[in-house]
């Protein structure tokens, strides 16, 4: 492929990645119907509006420091030995976390410094923004004390370590196993979807391992796919809840995120967006299952498109690619990346402003 389509792929994914986070913080701004409710809804813990009240300068505070990561990133990869280009196109792929790469074996021919340094920022696009901005206020606690933050950073540690146990009869290199496990599971957790190995070769358990980090996806407010951190802490505290109230019915136990207690309005938008996101999945798969490739080819497929990660587990594995489906199956899972992209209440919040006017 040649270089010009190469950076208008990796550029329109960078657009993409913040495009979708100011879209969300634009809607919920400036409309004043039922579209934002069901915003607020689903989207629980910190607000941009404490620091910025006005959807415009919301916008340009999130470029201002997507823009800074992207090329910090950028520098660092030339500082590595990287070529201009290569830094260049794999630094708006991390900040996009698209993980669209310009070699065969993504990031598996670079050298450890330069994997180390995507490690990094695949990380940090996976932050919420909204962390960025409560330090450059320095309110440096509250951003430290965020739960989602805390979440998200130790099923990463937890994940990694994991990984790194089962696969090191493979490697026999510590160094090695840290680097590949922390790639990887960095990688699927921010639904960036670079790879330094085929993870398809990995023992059963780093492959489930791997298959449970790309529901998760990073957090909220952030350029990462998936159901959200956030998401996922509300939803174990609500199960946790439940067990509590059928061992004690006269229990009182409520649900927070980072430091606030939600509503039962904000309980259940995320129950809602669940529903919403497993009947996504569930039609999808039934839809490409017509003529697909085999289940585990397929089930991986439709959970990779949806949370936006890219390479799954068989013959789409890193090494593999989409091209065995069908068209029908292409356009199916095409419109799957594109509702996950969306995440569902912004599409529906658009769709009620458009019909109201």
């Amino acid at each position: 492929m040649i270089r010009s389509l190469l950076f208008w792929r990796s550029f329109t994914h960078w657009l993409g990645g913040m495009g979708i986070l100011v879209l969300v913080t634009a809607i919920a701004a400036g409309s004043g119907d039922g579209s934002t409710n069901i915003l607020k809804a689903e989207m629980p813990g910190h607000s941009l509006d404490k620091f910025t009240p006005k959807a415009k300068n919301n916008a340009k505070l999130l470029y201002g420091i997507y823009i800074v990561l992207t090329l910090l990133e950028t520098v660092l990869l030339l500082a590595g030995g990287m070529p201009v280009f290569d830094s260049v196109v794999h630094a708006l792929g991390t900040a996009g976390t698209g993980g669209f790469g310009i070699k065969a074996d993504s990031i598996a021919s670079y050298s450890a410094y330069l994997q180390w340094v995507i490690t990094v920022f695949m990380l940090l696009f996976g932050v919420s923004f909204n962390i960025y901005c409560l330090m450059l206020v320095r309110r440096w606690r509250e951003a430290l004390r965020s739960n989602e933050l805390r979440c998200y950073l130790g099923i990463f540690a937890a994940a990694t370590v994991i990984v790194c146990i089962n696969i090191y009869p493979m490697y026999g290199s510590v160094s090695d196993v840290i680097r590949l496990s922390s790639f990887q599971t960095a990688s699927i957790i921010t639904t960036t979807g670079y790879a330094t190995a085929d993870f398809n070769t990995w023992p059963q358990l780093s492959k489930a391992v791997l298959f449970i980090l790309m529901f998760c996806g990073g957090c909220m407010g952030s350029t990462a796919g998936g159901l959200k951190i956030s998401r996922v802490t509300v939803l174990a505290q609500v199960c946790a809840n439940e067990m509590r109230r059928s061992i004690n019915p006269r229990s009182v136990n409520s649900v927070k995120l980072n430091g606030s207690v939600l509503t039962s309005e904000q309980e259940q938008g995320v129950l809602s967006y669940l529903a919403l996101y497993i009947a996504v999945i569930a039609v999808t798969f039934i839809l490409i299952s017509v003529n697909g490739l085999g289940f585990e080819e397929d089930i991986s497929a439709v959970v990779s498109c949806v949370n936006n990660i890219g390479p799954g587990f068989g013959l789409i594995g890193p090494s593999g690619s989409y091209a065995a489906y069908s068209g029908f199956a292409k356009i199916v899972l095409s419109i799957a990346m594109l509702i996950g992209r969306l995440e569902i209440y912004p599409l529906l919040a658009l769709t009620m402003i458009g019909s109201r006017r």
